[in-house]
């Protein structure tokens, strides 16, 4: 009944609305925002490249938030997922992927935006936003935004942490012959430290570890591309072709097949990068934007997406077609396995271990952080739910550890789902805003300004109570941030 109950919904949601729906929005922006994701990359890899500098106890610094939002984005998706696209759909689903990407970007700039300018303080002093505050405050339509954190606590706080621990067992107990019970004991274990340590914790712990997992995996990819280089036109016209169905227009059937890649691509592709999901607008909040405008993080966050999906998908996707047809059981991450091992030799199974066990660590812990936003927002920002909900987080890795892989996959397509169709309606609605903010700074940019936020240019703001950019000047804001920290040090001592 269950399994009934959740193919059906996931029939409703990407068979039909979430396909128009993402890839609508992504166009929306894109057009809106004169493809900024083009021709503003250089200006977003600049931006997350020096973005180390700001951060402290009430707010994280742009290059933290990065790392935060790459940690759960590259995870499962990125490397059983992209299996899993690939056996369900053919190698074509590799090209959707890319264009939901590229899409993607402008929908997770207007986002993260919009997060920044409707964060607020919690009673520590950290900054708190994302969809559930804008679509509360910009909106005025809190039942929207309870709805939304709800959605969120159950995908990213429950069902995708099963997902990542699903998957870090079946690749130890395929390489290692570990037995998954142990495994998921150890994963609870490990991720409990990190979690009960809150938000700053989780960055800085995906602050080390995130830029060395993605460097290396990134390194492997190229190295198999470089064995296998008088192969690689031949896949990248096998994936053009068979995202277009043209390789069964001689048997018919084109349609459906288009229609199967495109369904497993975005799917796919929006559970590794999150684009228009509304989830990494959570941590994007939390960050103290350098220059001080809302629209930086923007840009930070559509870099993001950039490198999860067109770089580190690729890489997954060049080391699985390169590998010829291996067959499949349905089993991503052992499809991932056997077509590195084929590559490089038996190292190849236990480093693609060892870099699931990376990913999808980070995954939990980033998942955890978005989830207790969002339980931060219904308590009113009292942190006095946070550790019944910590112990449920737990239980749930502990579940994945040993669930149906199949249902365990099923369930995270259907919250998150749900979560993106409401977050998807939420940016519409707001979009007009957001698209001002961001060309705002884009004017200050051109005119050779550094960028600086000025709340009194747009009207909508006049009466938001208890935000950031509006309810202080910067420099009051500066104070107000010191103040915090100098409260936290005292609590501390």
């Amino acid at each position: 009944m269950i399994e009934t109950t959740v193919n059906f919904l996931n029939a409703l949601l990407w068979g039909k609305l979430l396909v128009y729906g993402l890839v609508g929005a992504g166009l929306y922006f894109t057009v809106r925002l004169t493809f900024i994701q083009l021709t503003h990359f250089k200006h977003s890899g600049q931006i997350m490249l020096k973005s180390r500098q700001g951060g402290g106890r009430s707010g994280l610094s742009s290059f933290q938030v990065f790392c935060t939002s790459m940690a759960a984005r590259v995870g499962a998706g990125n490397m059983a997922g992209v299996a899993v696209a690939i056996t369900a759909a053919g190698p074509g689903a590799v090209f959707w992927m890319w264009l939901i990407a590229i899409l993607g970007m402008a929908t997770a700039m207007v986002e993260s935006t919009l997060a920044q300018v409707y964060k607020v303080r919690d009673e520590d002093g950290q900054y708190r936003g994302g969809p559930s505050y804008y679509m509360d405050k910009g909106l005025g339509q809190r039942w929207m935004g309870i709805l939304f954190s709800i959605f969120l606590i159950i995908a990213f706080g429950l069902v995708f942490n099963a997902v990542q621990a699903n998957t870090i067992t079946g690749a130890m107990t395929q390489v290692f012959n570990l037995d998954a019970t142990y495994v998921g004991i150890a994963i609870v274990i490990l991720s409990a430290f990190v979690i009960m340590g809150g938000l700053n914790k989780v960055a800085k712990v995906s602050e080390v570890v995130v830029p060395i997992m993605a460097l290396a995996y990134i390194l492997i990819a190229f190295v198999v591309v470089a064995i296998n280089f008088d192969k690689l036109p031949d896949v990248f016209m096998l994936v053009i072709k068979s995202a277009f169905g043209l390789q069964e227009a001689v048997a018919g059937g084109v349609a459906y097949t288009i229609a199967q890649a495109m369904q497993a691509g975005i799917a796919r592709g929006l559970f590794s990068n999150e684009a228009g999901m509304g989830s990494a607008a959570n941590v994007a909040a939390s960050a103290s934007p350098n220059p001080n405008h809302p629209a930086s993080q923007g840009f930070v966050q559509m870099m993001g997406v950039f490198v999860d999906t067109i770089v580190i998908c690729t890489a997954t996707a060049a080391i699985i077609l390169l590998a010829g047809d291996l067959g499949s059981d349905g089993d991503g991450i052992k499809l991932t396995i056997e077509a590195l091992t084929q590559h490089v030799g038996p190292w190849g199974g236990g480093f693609v271990a060892l870099a699931i066990l990376l990913f999808c660590f980070t995954s939990i812990i980033a998942n955890y952080s978005y989830a207790e936003t969002n339980v931060m927002y219904l308590s009113g920002n009292s942190k006095k739910a946070l550790p019944i909900f910590r112990v449920c987080v737990l239980g749930m890795v502990m579940f994945g550890a040993v669930a149906k892989i199949g249902l365990v996959w099923n369930l995270a397509d259907v919250s998150m789902g749900l979560m993106a169709t409401v977050n998807i309606i939420a940016l519409l609605l707001l979009s007009g805003l957001a698209i001002r903010v961001i060309n705002d700074y884009r004017q200050q940019l051109k005119s050779g300004e550094t960028p600086t936020f000025d709340a009194s240019k747009f009207p909508e703001l006049s009466n938001l109570e208890g935000g950031i950019w509006t309810s202080k000047t910067v420099e009051e804001e500066a104070k107000a941030q010191a103040k915090a920290e100098a409260k936290a040090d005292a609590a501390n001592a």
